[in-house]
């Protein structure tokens, strides 16, 4: 049974479909995989310790505006 050059066309058309596709599906696997990473990775600068510090730092500037807008002398 002699191939003809359209079975020989089609086969390849399928295996190079199922080669992209596999490329495809394992490329947003490893993208799935580095969005997990990065939502699961602590974000630098939002320790108990600097939250506080951002607090205090927020009500100090706070309090100096007040004192602005009430027209006391710094």
């Amino acid at each position: 049974m002699p191939f003809t050059t359209a079975a020989v066309l089609a086969a390849a058309t399928l295996v190079a479909i199922a080669i992209l596709a596999r490329t495809a599906l394992t490329a947003w696997n490893g993208w799935l995989d580095l969005q997990r990473a990065q939502m699961n990775r602590p974000v630098e600068g939002t320790g108990h310790a600097l939250g506080r510090i951002d607090l205090s730092d927020i009500k100090e500037r706070l309090r100096k505006l007040e004192a602005i807008a009430a027209g006391v002398d710094l």
